[in-house]
């Protein structure tokens, strides 16, 4: 179960509370910064997961950065700059600019450039496949045929984006590496995907934006005092 730090105070938060490891989102962090989901520019995005990584770096907490779809660099820099802010892992997601998945063969040749830049045990690969997000005509066979390919480019564990419970059973029995489940405001909680396969728990954005609306509400609480 990896929550998913927006800043590095709430990194700190996290790894106070003795959780292991960390996960950051691009939706949090985008929305810490200023900007809409999906609209963060690259050189803040690293930056913000440098800060993370420092934060809590002295109680030796991992974090793997979701970093969308690399924001359009060559694979070689992809990893120079995931690297450099201490990342020990990422997220890397099969939706294209244009909003439609891309074609699975030309992402898994993407993701087989990226694990060879960066060796084959320097990051931890989590390929995301958005199938169900996207809305394929037959979204289990299409997240497992995905994920195959994906797996054999050297994906170390596969993200199916919205997979309903049921389906997640399948993937994860069908494929030979975890499967990565996320848990928000409208998805089961973490134990429940768990009992259904899922070997890594994620939260999306879905932290962050609960904490940008306890804020909201502390200050519209000043407002009335």
């Amino acid at each position: 179960m990896l929550p998913g730090p927006w800043d590095a105070a709430s990194a700190v938060a996290f790894a106070e509370a003795g959780h292991a490891a960390l996960a950051t989102p691009s939706h949090g962090v985008s929305a810490a910064l200023g900007y809409a989901d999906g609209a963060c520019p690259a050189g803040e995005m690293f930056a913000a997961v440098g800060r993370i990584v420092r934060a809590v770096a002295d109680r030796e907490v991992p974090v793997s950065a979701d970093i969308e779809r690399g924001y359009g660099l060559p694979p070689a820099e992809i990893v120079e700059r995931l690297l450099a802010t201490g990342a020990v892992g990422c997220n890397l997601e099969d939706t294209g600019p244009d909003g439609r998945l891309v074609d699975p063969e030309r992402q898994a040749e993407w993701l087989a450039q990226v694990r060879t830049a960066a060796g084959p045990d320097v990051l931890y690969l989590n390929a995301r496949v958005d199938s169900y997000l996207r809305g394929a005509a037959d979204p289990l066979a299409d997240a497992l045929a995905r994920a195959r390919r994906y797996v054999a480019a050297g994906a170390d564990c596969v993200y199916p984006l919205g997979a309903p419970t049921d389906d997640l059973r399948v993937l994860a029995a069908e494929l030979p590496v975890p499967v990565n489940a996320v848990s928000d405001a409208g998805s089961p909680a973490p134990g429940e995907l768990a009992a259904a396969g899922a070997r890594r728990v994620t939260f999306g954005g879905s932290l962050a934006l609960r904490s940008f609306r306890e804020v909201a509400a502390l200050a519209r609480g000043l407002r009335e005092t």
